[in-house]
């Protein structure tokens, strides 16, 4: 069964979505009030200190309003992070004044100088829309890495989509209600993906909603790994922050930690 998850919007999107999240963009943090941010960042930097250079910069790609970089920086790491959200940057740079922020896309960027870690959490990479762009987005990465740097990021398996399964929470802020909602759809052919959305926000009884199925890129984690191969050595690990376990090869979500060959 596959763990669905709460959403990082802005790693990649159309420019006739982003007038949409950029109005909710003040909303990113309720939607992902659920997220242990510092779970998942120690995670990433445990398996940095296994398989990478031990060096400390730090990118975060579709970083959204920093919350990862923010635990990276109290940890010790010079940490920086890009999206095309700008509002989404604007409240990143009041989270983390110490780092530098790039309205950029993931799929094809350029840094000044190279990083140790390079992330994409949140199932970000699938922003990336097709596998001409997931492409890019590796070479990007793997052009922006050290030697023995790490590109990390968590996947899901197309063919274990259950497009049956939502997940959904609610929070309360400043007198209004929202209710946040998301899942996977895959009609079970080719490499495109919708990520189905939906908010719904009360304020005095009265409701306004935003729906949107989003256009993502669907791939298997052979596909995936073909892809990555000329570029990087590649270990696969369960979809667990808590602890660390090679993927068991029947799970659809997993963390993939790439070392730039």
């Amino acid at each position: 069964m596959r763990h669905l998850f709460s959403l990082r919007w802005f790693g990649l999107i159309t420019s006739s979505s982003n007038a949409l999240y950029t109005d909710l963009s003040g909303y990113y943090d309720l939607m992902c009030a659920d997220i242990n941010y510092e779970s998942q960042s120690h995670c990433v930097r445990r398996l940095h200190q296994l398989f990478g250079n031990q060096g400390k910069r730090h990118l975060d790609l579709a970083c959204g309003t920093g919350p990862h970089i923010r635990h990276f920086i109290d940890t010790g790491f010079m940490s920086n992070g890009l999206d095309l959200n700008q509002p989404m940057l604007d409240q990143a740079k009041l989270r983390c004044p110490e780092a530098e922020f790039s309205l950029q896309n993931m799929c094809n960027f350029v840094v000044d100088q190279p990083y140790d870690l390079i992330t994409c959490f949140l199932y970000s990479i699938h922003y990336s829309g097709s596998i001409e762009n997931l492409t890019a987005c590796i070479r990007s990465a793997h052009a922006a890495l050290k030697d023995g740097g790490v590109f990390c990021f968590n996947t899901v398996e197309k063919r274990l989509i259950n497009n049956n399964s939502f997940v959904r929470h609610s929070v309360e802020q400043d007198g209004s209600h929202f209710v946040f909602q998301s899942g996977w759809f895959y009609e079970g052919d080719g490499d495109k993906q919708a990520l189905k959305l939906s908010i719904e926000k009360t304020t005095n009884k009265v409701t306004e909603e935003w729906h949107d199925n989003h256009p993502m890129v669907a791939i298997t984690f052979d596909e995936l790994k073909d892809l990555l191969d000329p570029y990087f050595e590649v270990t696969v690990f369960e979809h667990d922050y808590e602890k660390l376990e090679l993927w068991n090869t029947q799970t659809g979500n997993a963390i993939f930690v790439c070392v730039k060959r």
